[in-house]
């Protein structure tokens, strides 16, 4: 006789999935305004509308929660589609506008996410590591973005140094700085942001 299949509802695989997801948004809001440290698995159920126990059985630990937060940041970074926009330019000025656009409307959409991580890096117990994985594709596409312009001109500093001053304007920490801590709006940071690239790089 062979063996029954075990039947998968599919109507209960959605609900699992949205109940996933909700619980996902709901701590990453709260590890957004609270921090990492002062969150705990029973605030994020209630925050949710479920219990701790759906809580360790949907997401896992508080822990497990913020590693798919940062793979949620990985995933949905754009800077594929940014990088692309940047190479289809023919002038430095329009590679430079186009990664100042990019990289701010990367941060912008993902801002929850990203406010999420760094409010987690003083509390996490590999904080360095943490941001790495977060920030790694975000800082190789800034080095393509480098190599690139160095294709469009003769640039007076070497590319590595280039692809460190892309980081320093474009990277999520001036965002941060200028959005949050000085309260910006976004369009303002973009002008000023990219003003500040192109004043520089022009700069022998």
């Amino acid at each position: 006789m062979p063996p029954t299949r075990k039947y998968v509802s599919p109507l209960r695989e959605q609900a699992a999935a949205q109940t996933r997801a909700g619980i996902l948004r709901s701590a990453t809001r709260l590890f957004a305004e609270r921090g990492y440290g002062r969150v705990t698995v029973a605030d994020i159920a209630a925050e949710a509308g479920v219990s701790s126990k759906a809580v360790f059985a949907s997401a896992g630990s508080k822990g497990d929660i913020l590693n798919e937060i940062v793979e949620t940041a990985v995933r949905a970074s754009g800077s594929a589609a940014a990088i692309r926009a940047v190479l289809d330019a023919r002038d430095p000025e329009s590679a430079l506008g186009a990664l100042a656009h990019g990289t701010r409307t990367g941060n912008e959409s993902m801002f929850t996410v990203h406010e999420a991580i760094h409010k987690a890096l003083p509390s996490h117990e590999d904080g360095e590591a943490l941001w790495e994985r977060a920030t790694a594709d975000y800082r190789a596409a800034l080095g393509t973005a480098a190599r690139h312009l160095h294709t469009l001109t003769r640039p007076a500093r070497s590319e590595q140094e280039t692809a460190d001053l892309l980081w320093f304007w474009f990277g999520p920490g001036s965002w941060r700085t200028l959005i949050v801590e000085n309260g910006w709006p976004w369009d303002r940071a973009e002008a000023f942001l990219l003003h500040t690239a192109l004043a520089t790089l022009r700069t022998p």
